[in-house]
């Protein structure tokens, strides 16, 4: 049952992590480029639906990320003293993450949000460069969280 358990952890960890990360990817890497050529009337409120649609459900990952993560860190390790530097720096870059996350929700996508609402569409242009400063920065650090959980156990330390 105890095997069972961590695959089942692991599996919802690594799914939510691929939701997270991917989904900030595509936003960045496709859709953003994609959207450049509209006008304010019709881009930003496409951001609007886009952001309302994917910022709840990574809620719902960092909630999954962390009920798997610290799972594991208690069924696999025992807690925290045993662990590994990579287990750490995976936790660390990971916690910084939803921090982000948190602030851009309650901050520039509340803000951006209320801005579209009005057609205030200059003032939502600021807010959304502001959030795609976040999501940038939150994509880099989803990567290198990737990288550090993927290759930490070959680091031999």
């Amino acid at each position: 049952m105890t095997s069972f358990a961590i695959l089942l952890l692991l599996a919802m960890h690594l799914l939510a992590v691929v939701f997270w990360v991917g989904g900030m990817a595509f936003a960045y890497t496709m859709l953003r480029p994609a959207a450049v050529g509209l006008e304010p009337p019709a881009r930003l409120p496409l951001w609007r639906r886009v952001f309302a649609r994917f910022l709840p459900w990574v809620g719902v990952s960092i909630v999954a990320l962390l009920v798997s993560g610290f799972g594991m860190i208690f069924l696999v390790f025992g807690g925290f003293k045993g662990l590994p530097l990579f287990i750490h720096i995976m936790t660390g870059l990971g916690l910084l993450m939803m921090l982000l996350y948190l602030h851009l929700v309650f901050a520039p996508w509340k803000r951006f949000r209320e801005a579209v609402d009005r057609n205030a569409f200059p003032e939502a242009a600021k807010r959304l460069n502001q959030i795609r400063i976040i999501v940038g920065i939150n994509l880099m650090l989803g990567v290198i969280t990737i990288v550090v959980g993927g290759t930490g156990r070959y680091w031999g330390l």
